[in-house]
């Protein structure tokens, strides 16, 4: 009973206030971060990206997410990146997820640029990660602020490293349109608790990452939604929607299903997740760029993903 009065909180608090005109779908729910593929040639790959938000349809997710850290955001060019966006708004259109356009920058000017492609558009919402001087709070909070004074839809934040939940509730209070929060700084569940003591109309949701390892205590604690990876996106899926239902039972049927995946991918990092969405069928290959490659993902990663993918099938909307 305590856990459904705390789902029961939470969702009342979804409700109000009403949606802007802004933001014509709901921002709750599984909003998976997506990955970023590319050709043989190390190309920016437009057209599977595309296929990948239609992938993302079909599962059930709620929204999509691009491009953040698990899309190798920081490997990509500016025009890539807004290619991308394009090709992202593009294949979203009339289909059900809300869209969510990242628009970090290592420095205001730069995340402005993103601003003003991303708001011409009209996504659902935007969201960026702090600057690369994140550790001076005093810049950090007028990068926030550039960007909430040009944007004109909600804007998330990302939280990272020594972002106290008080120094977020106190960029809440002064950044225009920052309405909702991607916490991953600290300990997820009692930063939680505490955003929830101190909540203010202004927040109006609280999303976690981490390839959701906690995420029934992170619903029973209120958070809004999560943002995992793209490729078993239908498992969190289902464990949202018997969450909603109040099945506690098949929530925790799903997610022990989802968490022999999660692990797996938390070891062996974007490789795999662009691996199992091979797999699927949505990418050609795995290729990443940069630092993401992982000397632990081998050709026995492999077949362990393969089995794993096998067990879970039974679960896949897609």
């Amino acid at each position: 009973m305590h856990t459904r009065r705390l789902f029961l909180g939470s969702l009342a608090a979804t409700l109000s206030p009403a949606l802007s005109a802004k933001e014509a779908k709901p921002l709750a729910g599984v909003f998976p971060i997506v990955q970023t593929p590319f050709t043989a040639g190390n190309k920016l790959d437009l057209k599977t990206l595309a296929n990948e938000i239609r992938f993302l349809d079909r599962t059930g997710v709620q929204g999509v997410v691009w491009p953040q850290l698990a899309s190798e955001y920081s490997e990509l060019t500016m025009e890539e990146r807004m290619a991308g966006m394009d090709a992202v708004v593009s294949a979203a259109r009339n289909l059900k997820p809300a869209v969510v356009l990242g628009v970090q920058g290592p420095d205001i000017a730069t995340a402005l640029q993103y601003v003003k492609h991303a708001e011409s558009l009209a996504p659902d919402a935007l969201i960026a990660l702090p600057p690369r001087d994140a550790k001076d709070k005093t810049k950090v909070l007028e990068y926030y602020k550039a960007i909430g004074q040009n944007c004109d839809r909600p804007l998330f934040a990302q939280t990272i490293g020594d972002m106290s939940v008080g120094f977020v509730m106190q960029m809440i209070a002064d950044v225009p349109h920052l309405h909702f929060i991607k916490d991953e700084a600290g300990q997820t569940l009692p930063r939680l608790s505490e955003y929830r003591r101190k909540t203010t109309p202004a927040l109006r949701g609280i999303f976690t990452g981490g390839h959701g390892k906690t995420m029934l205590d992170e619903l029973a604690r209120g958070a809004k939604g999560t943002m995992p990876g793209v490729p078993f996106a239908d498992l969190y899926v289902h464990v949202w929607e018997a969450w909603q239902r109040g099945d506690k039972a098949k929530a925790m049927d799903a997610f022990a299903k989802t968490m022999l995946l999660v692990t797996q991918v938390t070891a062996y990092g974007i490789p795999a997740l662009k691996y199992l969405l091979e797999l699927r069928g949505v990418f050609p290959n795995h290729i990443t760029r940069g630092n993401n490659r992982n000397s632990a993902f081998d050709e026995e990663a492999k077949t362990a993903l393969k089995e794993t993918m096998q067990f879970v099938k039974p679960l896949f909307k897609a």
